[in-house]
């Protein structure tokens, strides 16, 4: 009886067990079917919420270019390494790898994980070249990614450097026309959402949320072609004269646009661990200067706009000096009896002096202030100075007399430009622009003609025999201009070896297309005088400039007689 008891007890619990088993089985095939079928599109739903992603889309930023289309600042894509320091940190054996792929100091990751652990994202590297991005994707490590970025590259380099400025390393300005003109050239950013796979690769796009907008182009009014010529000359002169800075503006006098604008010493905007704070500044905008003689065409001009001067009302100038109260002017030489374009021709300090003295302080004040003395030129350049023009109910006998001759003033290279301007426009003063515009430029008359045509016929002088300037005439051209040899103001007055040469001058002197303003500081080779060390930099690039821009000659009869002359007798 005990023994059937035990086969029966047996048998319930194999038929319980087969039964269990059976309904587990039957389970487990009913949990596939809903997972499978009838739970599938929540199952995936909550695979995509675990690798949703927002991405951001990179906006390209503006191309900047010259006026004729020439590329001036490119963005160009690059990739840049970045890791995910909670997944990288489970990877310690391969950290040496990368860094050796990377050249990177030992150690240097895995200091950054140690700072950023508990964080997702880090970069390890901007900006890396294809290959080297190519080598980062073949290691395949867990947690270390590629990020695609732009990078701005300057095919001019140094050349242009002082107008574009340059970008830092997430493509926004930092200075110059890139700065300036950031919200134009910049966009925005787009962003979409994702799915990416357990190695963080994009392997669907979802939706778009924003798309990215980018940068629009920027044409400059500069010709890359007369850029090139103004920074190869000023960068001669600058190296040949041993100068310790320099800087030149080229405009255009019809219409306000600067052609070209170049400062030594230079700098690389493609090289930025080489970027050196006192080289990037923009010097011809930034930096002021008093600019010696080549103020004395605009006290002549307040003379002959007074109706008190001619062009040949005489002017004494012996025995060489002119005493001012307790103090004396001098001049070089004694240039006797000189009428008023002979103190422009000569540039005689005792001369102007004589002349300013006889005006009214406040007619001299106003001119100068028309023509943009004191006042910002509003080129919008970050950082324009706006220099420093005295108001003339503090001056002096001996004030308004130095400040005839340029000293007591302070402009840059660009004011300077744009008031010889107006001396090449008639009496015109127009707005000056970095960017190349069809429309009308503005304007205002400051000047009257017959003045303006007076002055430049004094100036053409300058440059003639018996001027200070003969070394910036141009076969074929009428070249006006004026000449400026600035002693340097230093501690306790004005240095006896340090000097500013300057030229301010004009082609064709006929019909003046363009204006040029040459600045060097502080030559120390031997020669100092603005007649032998910045007009010798305006004839090569004005002679080129003109070429370039298919300008006529205006002295086609004197440049005849001088190829005549060349010619051997029949």
């Amino acid at each position: 009886m005990s023994r059937n008891r035990t086969r029966c007890a047996y048998r319930g619990r194999r038929v319980f067990l087969y039964m269990f088993m059976g309904l587990a089985a039957v389970v487990l095939v009913w949990r596939a079917i809903c997972l499978q079928v009838l739970d599938k599109q929540f199952l995936q739903d909550q695979v995509q919420a675990r690798h949703l992603r927002v991405v951001t889309l990179s906006a390209h930023r503006g191309m900047i270019t010259d006026r004729n289309g020439e590329p001036l600042a490119i963005s160009t894509p690059v990739e840049s390494v970045w890791v995910n320091p909670q997944q990288l940190g489970g990877e310690q054996q391969r950290i040496p790898e990368l860094e050796q792929v990377l050249s990177l100091e030992h150690d240097t990751v895995r200091r950054l994980l140690a700072h950023r652990s508990d964080r997702e994202f880090a970069y390890l590297r901007r900006h890396i070249n294809p290959v080297l991005a190519a080598q980062v994707n073949d290691l395949d490590i867990p947690g270390v990614y590629l990020r695609r970025e732009y990078r701005r590259y300057y095919p001019a380099g140094e050349v242009a450097s002082h107008i574009l400025g340059f970008t830092n390393i997430d493509d926004v300005g930092q200075e110059g026309l890139e700065l300036a003109y950031e919200e134009w050239l910049g966009g925005e950013s787009g962003a979409k959402r994702v799915i990416k796979d357990g190695k963080r690769n994009i392997i669907e796009d979802v939706e778009s949320i924003s798309r990215p907008r980018p940068g629009k182009d920027l044409k400059l009014s500069i010709d890359h072609r007369i850029q090139y010529l103004a920074y190869r000359e000023l960068k001669k002169a600058f190296q040949s004269h041993k100068a310790r800075s320099a800087s030149a503006v080229v405009l255009d006098a019809k219409t306000g646009e600067v052609l070209a604008m170049v400062n030594q010493p230079p700098f690389n905007p493609n090289n930025r661990q080489k970027l050196r704070s006192t080289h990037i500044r923009n010097r011809a905008v930034t930096d002021v200067f008093e600019p010696g003689s080549t103020m004395k065409p605009f006290i002549v001009a307040t003379a002959l706009e007074s109706g008190r001067y001619q062009p040949d009302t005489p002017i004494g100038t012996s025995p060489g000096w002119f005493r001012v109260g307790v103090n004396t002017v001098r001049d070089v030489h004694d240039y006797g009896q000189l009428d008023v374009a002979g103190v422009i021709r000569k540039s005689s300090n005792v001369g102007i002096s004589k002349i300013a003295l006889s005006l009214p302080a406040e007619d001299i004040w106003t001119l100068l202030s028309d023509v943009g003395f004191g006042v910002q030129t509003f080129s919008g350049f970050p950082g324009e100075a706006s220099g420093l023009l005295p108001h003339h109910g503090g001056w002096n006998a001996i004030e308004t007399a130095t400040l005839a001759f340029g000293y007591g003033i302070s402009v840059t290279p660009l004011q300077l430009a744009q008031a010889y301007a107006v001396l090449a426009a008639d009496g015109i003063k127009r707005s000056v622009t970095f960017l190349r515009d069809d429309r009308v430029a503005e304007e205002r008359r400051v000047m009257p003609a017959r003045v303006a045509r007076q002055l430049r016929d004094m100036l053409e002088q300058a440059t003639g025999p018996g001027g200070t300037a003969p070394a910036a005439q141009i076969a074929g051209y009428r070249v006006a201009g004026k000449t400026g040899t600035v002693r340097k103001s230093e501690s306790g007055g004005y240095s006896d070896n340090k000097y500013l040469a300057v030229f301010a001058g004009m082609v064709p002197a006929s019909d003046p297309r363009l204006v040029m303003v040459v600045m060097i500081n502080e030559p120390s080779n031997g020669k100092y005088y603005g007649g032998l060390v910045a007009a010798p930099v305006f004839s090569t690039v004005m002679s080129g400039a003109l070429r370039l821009l298919a300008v006529p000659p205006d002295a086609v009869p004197l440049l005849q007689t001088r190829l005549d002359s060349k010619e051997e007798p029949a």
